[in-house]
This record gives structure tokens, sequence and C-alpha cells, in this order.
């Protein structure tokens, strides 16, 4: 945090979803100027000075809403269409203020299935669903905007009100066993953690395109075996992904139809970061305390 403290004069945070607000809260609380936009007042009673982004709206920030910004940060996910709105819409206002770096986050979806193989950074793209192929257009126009990008792919995200033990509560979890699979993740503090890393290191030194992701790839069954275990009670019985596939929406279907591992080795060896949570191991139990607060207000 110092060294991107001392880097960052105001950090413009676009889009203020899940992981955006969290790296918002952070700066705040170091004392580190951040504007967040949405595309209406945010419903939260506290967040960060936030600003109105709806390009479909007609509202644009203006030169002076942004004055002194120095870092972005690009949460926002492709429109309908496939486009990314932020990018269309500000790059000539943030040509104009000349930000030292500009993070896009991506997707490691962008490397599509790889039967279970580890995948980094020199791995070719070759995504398969929709929404990745939109991810990579979105990151190729961000490389055609002139503006010091860097692209970091995230794999499933996780955290404190967004884990298996949420499912467990709510009785959505399926305990679903698919011989070979395994899936990557990230939880968001390492993404903050990250960011706020990159930022502190001088330009040379950044990579273009960089994976944010925890050392652990497993089946989804083993982190729920956890959060069950956590929460002290039982799993939900184990049903075979070949007899409950022709049951899933597309959308469970695309998630479950691509196996990779996704490597930080780059992140964690190359530049010199450590993960605040290694493993699902160490950062589903981060998350129990905040369940429970969730639990009692619920």
């Amino acid at each position: 945090m110092a060294g991107a403290r001392a880097a960052i004069g105001r950090m413009l945070v676009l889009g203020g979803g899940y992981t955006g607000r969290r790296l918002a809260l952070t700066l705040e609380a170091a004392g580190v100027p951040v504007v967040v936009t949405h595309r209406q007042p945010p419903p939260e009673a506290h967040d960060p000075g936030w600003l109105r982004f709806d390009p479909e709206g007609g509202a644009l920030p203006t030169l002076a809403d942004l004055a002194g910004v120095t870092h972005v940060l690009v949460t926002i996910p492709p429109d309908a269409g496939g486009r990314d709105p932020a990018v269309d819409a500000l790059t000539p206002l943030l040509r104009n203020l000349a930000p030292a770096w500009v993070g896009y986050l991506s997707t490691t979806g962008v490397y599509g299935d790889a039967g279970g193989a580890w995948v980094d950074e020199t791995t070719p793209t070759r995504p398969l669903l929709e929404r990745s192929r939109a991810r990579l257009a979105c990151e190729e126009a961000w490389r055609r905007s002139g503006l010091p990008v860097q692209l970091l792919r995230l794999p499933a995200i996780y955290g404190p009100g967004r884990n298996p033990m949420l499912s467990l509560r709510n009785g959505t979890a399926r305990l679903i066993h698919k011989p070979g699979q395994v899936f990557s993740r990230v939880h968001v503090d390492d993404i903050v953690g990250a960011v706020l890393h990159c930022i502190s290191l001088a330009s040379a030194e950044r990579p273009d395109t960089l994976i944010l992701a925890d050392a652990c790839p497993c089946p989804s069954s083993e982190i729920l075996g956890l959060a069950a275990h956590l929460l002290g009670c039982r799993l939900p019985e184990m049903q075979r992904y070949e007899d409950i596939a022709p049951t899933m929406g597309a959308m469970a279907r695309s998630f479950w139809g691509e196996n990779r591992r996704s490597s930080s080795r780059r992140l964690r060896e190359g530049l010199g970061y450590r993960l605040l949570y290694p493993t699902y191991r160490e950062g589903l139990p981060s998350c129990v305390g905040d369940f429970f607060l969730e639990s009692k207000i619920d």
C-alpha cells in the first residue's frame, strides 16, 4: 500500500461492483483520493465519492470531474453488444488526463478450454464462449487506446459476501462430480493487493498482461467441503455431472464446459507479490466472520 499510496494522485474506478468497490474502500481507508462510477446512485449508505457514468443514458464525466486522476481501474463488463462502454466513451478524455496506469479486469476465459492443463500469460487465447470472445475484443480495444494499459485476467472471484457458504445457507449448493474437472479462483483482497502492487512498480517492470489467481486450482467439491466444515453442516447429496447437465441452464453448462488451471507464477515469482490467501484453505476461513455477521443482519 505504501508504494501505491505514494504513486496515486487520485484513483478512478470505473464500475463500483464487488471488486471495484472493495478497491475503492481500501484506498479510501488509506487516505487515497478515489472516485467510483455507477450508472445510478449506489444503494450503499457509505460509498467513496461516486460519479454517474451511463453512456446509454447520456451521463458522461467531464475533464473537471476527473481532475487529478493519475490511475484508472476498469471493472465494467462488455455491454450487450460485446463492446466496452468505457473505452468507447472515455478514451479521448483519458488521453487528456494522461494517467500513469490503466488496469483492465478481464477473464482467464479468453484461454478457452485447456483440458485441465495450466495456462499462463504466454498461452494463446482461444475463447470458446461468446462472453469470453467479447472480453478479448475489449482487451484489444484497450490495447489500441494508446493508454498505458495493463490487462489483468481473473478466474472465479470469491470473498466476503460471495463464497460457497452462502449457497449452503440458502440451499442452492450442488455437490457435482465431474472427473478431472478443476477451477481456479482468486480472493477479492488479492485482486486489490495485486492491483496496488502493480501500481507501485515502475512502468518498465509491469508486464502488459498478468493473471491474478491463487496457487491451488481444485474441484469445486473441495471448497464446498471446507465450507460445510466451517459451518458445521452437511453437504448436499453428490450428483454426477453427466446426469444433471441436461437440466442445467446455459450459463451453468458453460461454466462446467471449460477446464483449466490458471497460473499466477508471473505475479508471485516474477513480480514478487505475496498472496494474502495462497489457497482457498486460507481464503474461505477469512470469510467466516463476515458470513455470520451477514446472517445476523439477514
